[in-house]
């Protein structure tokens, strides 16, 4: 294991941020690893902080959505806009969490002020006056609440997936446009340190060389649901939860994020960490849409539960010249527990296997480099003790979060603009109306948002929506 003095020694080299062993190293000690200082090409001292810090205008913000991401991604918004960022408001639909999340962001924020706390997200984009608006809401609440917030003059950042549906997606790229908004999903792969240095030395020089075939996956198992129903709390606005997604009994799937679980308010593990791999392969393959997508899976294993999400899944995705695959299996253990979920990018020179919290590369012929994230409690002493905070993904968000303030300076596209949320997005959830249509091969119109001489297929990039909600035209 990488020693703190060998550390930063590498640091000194250029490597600051980057924790790097050899072959025969003890990598799957990866949590005892030191800490690091935050590297200069992403943190505090990157272009993007730089131009925030001398560029930004004080932003009134507010965040929508105040579970877990959410306070998360609202949390690194303090941490890098600073003095200039006030958090006015914040929403929930679940009264306790609302005012748990207030107290948080008082304690938090230079102002020491508590955000307003509305339940309703139009109420509160109509009273209050912003500039930046934060959706950490489950997957069903993603659309309405962007569009809204583009048209009352916010820029955004909005989690992935986009959306539950095609059409909700496609709809959100043209109120981004037609608005003239920035708008950041939260696809962070892009910005995480280690996979932005891997990316300029192996794939943009071409040392990997041509590559034919990368295989994106989800290894790490999930348990079986079996909640029963239950009463509604009555902090709780389930009603509203719910919104234009179809109604179940409430049980307390919303507590535990085991509303991922139901296809309702979702598109399963493939539209959940499918869309944050997949994205990855595709940005450091420079790849956009693929020209065909089909896919197969179902309940195979855990039938003994009430989740409605695929436990096996195969999907692959056609490009010219290379396929790229994705799998997951709820059931079995995961082979590599430093990258459970990632991509193996196969090239003539050389094959890569990363995730979000460590890569592997073997030139072909060579040994294996090892490269691990690290922690910045140095720079950010908080991150030691922020409740349910992604430690080693943390580096990465701030930089994601960066990028995005910097883009409200500059007006240009952020790095994961809302766009390449539409393509990762939709590709995810066309791979499951493949599986849902027994296999069925989709091409796909991104323009016109159909799916080529196929009714059945297209007929489902639309959900249908719960009244009194209205589906969001394109």
């Amino acid at each position: 294991m990488t020693t703190r003095r060998q550390f930063l020694q590498a640091s000194s080299a250029g490597l600051v941020g980057l924790a790097m062993t050899s072959s025969n190293a003890k990598s799957n000690d990866y949590l005892s690893q030191p800490q690091a200082k935050v590297p200069h090409s992403m943190g505090a001292d990157s272009p993007d902080a730089q131009l925030w810090a001398k560029e930004g205008k004080p932003i009134r913000a507010a965040l929508i959505g105040c579970g877990w991401y959410g306070k998360s991604d609202l949390f690194r918004l303090i941490q890098c806009g600073g003095e200039k960022v006030e958090v006015a408001a914040l929403c929930d639909v679940d009264a306790q969490r609302l005012t748990e999340a207030g107290t948080l962001v008082a304690q938090r924020q230079a102002s020491g002020a508590t955000p307003r706390l509305y339940k309703d997200y139009r109420e509160l984009l109509e009273k209050e006056s912003l500039d930046v608006c934060l959706i950490g809401t489950p997957d069903h609440w993603h659309a309405l609440p962007m569009i809204a917030a583009c048209e009352a003059g916010c820029d955004v950042y909005v989690q992935k997936p986009i959306s539950v549906d095609v059409v909700e997606a496609k709809a959100m790229l043209n109120a981004a446009r037609k608005y003239n908004r920035v708008v950041q999903v939260g696809m962070q792969r892009r910005s995480t340190p280690i996979l932005c240095d891997a990316k300029k030395k192996y794939f943009d020089s071409g040392e990997i060389g041509k590559v034919a075939m990368v295989n994106v996956f989800d290894t790490y198992s999930r348990g079986v649901s079996k909640l029963q129903p239950e009463p509604v709390p009555p902090e709780l606005d389930y009603e509203m939860w719910v919104g234009p997604a179809p109604m179940r009994p409430f049980f307390n799937m919303h507590q535990v994020r085991r509303w991922r679980a139901y296809m309702e308010y979702g598109n399963g593990t493939i539209g959940d960490m499918g869309v944050h791999m997949f994205d990855m392969a595709r940005w450091l393959l420079n790849l956009r849409w693929p020209s065909k997508i089909v896919s197969a899976g179902g309940i195979y294993v855990q039938k003994d539960g009430d989740q409605t999400y695929f436990d096996t899944q195969k999907s692959l995705f056609f490009y010219d010249d290379l396929v790229m695959e994705w799998s997951h299996k709820h059931w079995s253990e995961p082979t590599d527990p430093r990258i459970g979920w990632g991509a193996e990018i196969f090239g003539e020179h050389g094959t890569f296997k990363g995730g979000s919290m460590a890569y592997d590369w073997k030139p072909r012929g060579k040994g294996v480099t090892q490269v691990d994230s690290v922690l910045e409690y140095e720079a950010y002493p908080s991150d030691a003790t922020e409740p349910g905070l992604e430690r080693r993904n943390a580096g990465a968000n701030r930089a994601h979060m960066w990028n995005f303030l910097a883009r409200t300076v500059d007006r240009q596209r952020p790095v994961s603009d809302i766009e390449e949320g539409y393509i990762s997005t939709a590709c995810c959830i066309l791979a499951n109306i493949s599986t849902e249509l027994n296999g069925e091969v989709l091409e796909f119109d991104p323009d016109a948002c159909v799916v080529k001489g196929n009714d059945k297929a297209t007929d489902k990039l639309r959900r249908p929506y719960r009244a009194p909600w209205k589906h969001p035209e394109i």
